[in-house]
């Protein structure tokens, strides 16, 4: 079997997929082997135009090549092992978070409401992904999906030029772009895969904040919710097989309602529900605190306790004490 030059199989490979599908399925956003072995039979023959037959064919083809078998838990330890982590630039928010930040091959998912600081970790964390490993970074770059008009580079500068960092230089390391809807927002991280494997860019991490905005606005009613949390869910599925597949960080933001159904308490509730809530590795849950603070707490984790930590926002980025020079606080 032909090679590609990274050593993976190529799409031509596997049966039934010549170089017009193959064409098909890349501009669907399916590049490689492992992508064709966890698509169901209609899927895959909906993205390539070919039989349900001939799709199933493929995907057993790519299962075999992809090595989908069971594997003891030390070869996970392994591959945990590989993981990067990118600091938030609060020591108490990255200790939160398990020690050092936020973990590539995972979806971390911050909720609050406007103010409560979401933003301002994305434009941090847009920053420091950009770092040595051994400064709290991981050597790669950002691509950042704003479908809020959050998205400053002033605010980048601001960060960078803390650092010491180049500030030019670092806002070329982020590749942003406004989703205007739903369906640009799904294709915007459909096309991260093209950044990766065509333009050999070193992206590790994916910012979208938020993840739920155009999804709340464009499907409006009890009548129409089936229909957005199906669609939310083929997002949100496709964001974390690129974290895995690709073993980079995913870090979005989302919105919150009041919960009518809380008599006592804190009633927020981030939008989305289950499908957003299960899909998260952690979801963190940012509200405002004393004398200008930010309090975020850990709501859910895989290896991490519930717990609370407070962290500041200032001109340089996020600090562990209260300073004088706070940053303006209308960006969240």
């Amino acid at each position: 079997m032909a090679k590609a030059k990274d050593g993976k199989s190529e799409l031509e490979d596997l049966p039934g997929v010549g170089p017009t599908v193959a064409q098909k399925l890349k501009d669907a956003g399916i590049n490689d082997i492992i992508s064709i072995a966890v698509l169901s039979p209609s899927e895959l023959a909906e993205s390539a135009g070919m039989t349900e037959a001939t799709a199933r064919k493929a995907i057993q083809a790519a299962r075999k090549m992809a090595n989908l078998d069971f594997k003891d838990a030390t070869e996970f330890m392994k591959a945990r092992e590989d993981m990067s982590t990118i600091s938030t630039g609060s020591k108490n928010l990255n200790n939160l978070l398990g020690g050092k930040g936020i973990e590539t091959g995972a979806l971390t998912e911050a909720y609050g409401a406007y103010g409560s600081g979401k933003s301002q970790i994305a434009h941090s964390l847009a920053v420091h992904v950009q770092l040595p490993k051994e400064k709290g970074g991981a050597d790669g770059m950002c691509v950042f999906i704003d479908t809020e008009g959050t998205f400053r580079p002033e605010r980048v500068r601001q960060i960078a030029q803390a650092l010491g960092l180049d500030a030019q230089e670092t806002l070329k390391k982020i590749y942003a772009a406004r989703a205007f809807n739903s369906d640009h927002q799904m294709l915007l991280a459909e096309k991260i895969p093209d950044l990766i494997n065509e333009k050999k860019l070193p992206i590790k991490l994916v910012i979208i904040d938020s993840l739920t905005s155009h999804f709340r606005a464009e499907f409006a009613g009890r009548g129409r919710l089936a229909d957005r949390q199906q669609k939310l869910n083929r997002h949100i599925h496709n964001l974390l097989r690129i974290a895995e597949q690709y073993n980079l960080a995913v870090y979005i933001t989302n919105q919150v309602m009041a919960n009518p159904a809380v008599m006592f308490g804190d009633p927020t509730t981030a939008i989305g529900g289950h499908i957003v809530g299960h899909a998260s590795t952690y979801r963190i849950y940012l509200r405002r605190g004393k004398k200008g603070s930010r309090v975020a707490k850990m709501i859910d984790a895989p290896n991490l306790p519930e717990s609370e930590t407070v962290f500041w926002l200032t001109t340089n980025g996020l600090v562990d004490e209260e300073k004088a020079a706070v940053a303006d606080e209308d960006e969240e």
